[in-house]
């Protein structure tokens, strides 16, 4: 098994968006950029010679015995809830995750999982609209419908389409650092990190264009005033509404709360920081708002399930 070995799963009737998304990410030539290198089999649980969903073929010289050298993989989609994927793909994932591979399932790619019995007493999610069924299907899982991505350690679930594009970058994120993650978002010409609690889906559009223009400057200066104090009301005045208006008009547009979002651009910060710096705890803390060392260790390990301190250790090896 090759560290930055990346395994992509592709069968017939793939949504080609699906399987560009780790592509992108993961198979693009950086060569001359300080940029990690991987190496990515797009490996097919079928046949050689594949259709896509949009009437085209594509063809892969990759199958499936060629998981066994693979650090991460990547299951994009599934074409059918109702169809019971291959033995072959789930032995194979099953074998994967044994031997200490990391599994990831996008969007519909989380049915393929739960079939394979990786799932059970996990928490995870999907596209919004097939949450209901998943959990159904499955009762074993813990099924989040709101979230954008989960992370329970060797085990990955996304939500859809666009959502995969964010879990893509928390993968490499958590394995390269902020650093890296941040250099592929901006060739992507995507946000560089959207927390996993994020809702991923806000069901009242909106309207006022106006509004939203207004509202990117106050997120943005706030993101870049994280070490300052911020209250509902403070940010409510800077937008030039009142609280109860503010309030509505961010539930509509981000998808959380001013609190929730506010923690996770500090939490991103401090993770940031850790990456990339050697700036002591309590000066982290400050930098990122949390105002003191015990604040951050309290948040970061609700969070992440470990301190600063471990954190900083093992992403730095």
């Amino acid at each position: 098994m090759r560290a930055n070995t990346v395994a992509v799963i592709a069968f017939d009737g793939i949504s080609p968006f699906h399987l560009s998304v780790p592509c992108a990410i993961f198979g693009e030539d950086r060569t001359g950029s300080s940029m990690p290198k991987f190496e990515l089999m797009v490996c097919s649980a079928e046949k050689a010679k594949l259709q896509t969903s949009a009437g085209f073929s594509i063809e892969t010289r990759y199958d499936l015995k060629h998981l066994s050298r693979a650090a991460t993989i990547i299951v994009p989609s599934w074409r059918d809830t109702a169809e019971m994927p291959p033995k072959a793909l789930l032995n194979a994932l099953r074998r994967a995750h044994k031997r200490g591979a990391l599994i990831v399932g996008l969007c519909l790619g989380s049915y393929v999982l739960a079939a394979a019995g990786l799932l059970d007493g996990r928490d995870a999610t999907t596209h919004w609209y097939w949450a209901n069924d998943l959990a159904q299907r499955y009762p074993l899982i813990r099924v989040n419908p709101d979230v954008l991505y989960v992370d329970d350690g060797d085990i990955i679930t996304s939500a859809g389409t666009a959502a995969a594009i964010d879990c893509c970058l928390h993968i490499l994120r958590r394995q390269h650092g902020a650093k890296v993650a941040a250099y592929v978002a901006r060739r992507m010409v995507v946000s560089p990190h959207r927390q996993g609690g994020q809702a991923q889906y806000i069901p009242q559009p909106v309207r006022d264009v106006s509004t939203v223009d207004h509202f990117a400057k106050v997120l943005d200066w706030t993101q870049r005033n994280l070490h300052k104090p911020h209250s509902l009301d403070t940010l409510a005045e800077r937008a030039l509404m009142t609280r109860r208006t503010f309030t509505r008009r961010f539930k509509q547009v981000m998808g959380v709360t001013v609190g929730v979002w506010l923690m996770n651009q500090r939490l991103g910060l401090a993770q940031q920081l850790l990456e990339t710096t050697d700036h002591p705890i309590e000066s982290i803390a400050e930098r990122s708002g949390f105002g003191s060392a015990v604040s951050l260790r309290q948040h970061f390990n609700h969070s992440f399930k470990t301190s600063p301190s471990n954190y900083r250790r093992e992403f730095r090896g």
